[in-house]
């Protein structure tokens, strides 16, 4: 018998009990129509997001949820909101930003045969947002991040943000089989 402690199971399930994304649904039951409103912090895992942009492990993510009770298991609807950091494709920059994403899932009860083999299941009364967060973000993050729409990016000779220079420049390149001329007029009058 699961110890139920301030909505979370304590369990020896696959699913963490302790993660803050775990959701004990035994107050729904198995009553089709049965809905329940969650509005939450939760503490983001590692790993949600890509190399150049993602979710801090350890920050935020704003729930606010609808469970339903249906047929064949409980229905998640609602929308997490969450800080992202990265760097710049361009610049490589520090990129800061809020974001907010949907999220509807079906978590079949366990004893249901599904169609779909991936389908998101219950473990007990447990579901786990982990995975269908994780899908959604990821999904949602641009696959080139940039500081600002308009970022010049670096200069490809010296490395100089062109963003704080603007006007950053070169003097034009001296073919290297003419460098040794450059040096032949020093000196001598026109």
């Amino acid at each position: 018998m699961p110890v139920v402690l301030k909505g979370f199971a304590m369990t020896s399930s696959p699913t963490k009990p302790r993660s803050t994304l775990v959701i004990n649904t035994h107050e729904l039951g198995r009553r089709v129509g049965a809905m329940k409103e969650y509005q939450r912090v939760a503490q983001a895992p590692a790993g949600i997001g890509i190399d150049m942009i993602g979710v801090p492990p350890g920050s935020a993510i704003d729930l606010d949820l609808r469970l339903e009770s249906v047929m064949e298991g409980v229905l998640v609807t609602g929308t997490a909101g969450f800080v992202l950091r990265g760097e710049c494709v361009r610049c490589l920059g520090a990129i800061e930003s809020s974001d907010e994403i949907d999220l509807q899932e079906l978590y079949l009860y366990p004893d249901k045969e599904p169609d779909d083999t991936e389908a998101s299941r219950l473990e007990g009364d447990l579901l786990d947002l982990e995975p269908v967060l994780r899908d959604a973000v990821v999904l949602d993050l641009p696959f080139a991040p940039l500081c600002r729409p308009d970022c010049a990016g670096l200069c490809v000779e010296c490395g100089a943000d062109l963003n704080a220079d603007p006007e950053h420049g070169h003097d034009e390149a001296i073919d290297p089989r003419w460098a040794g001329l450059a040096t032949w007029t020093d000196g001598q009058d026109d």
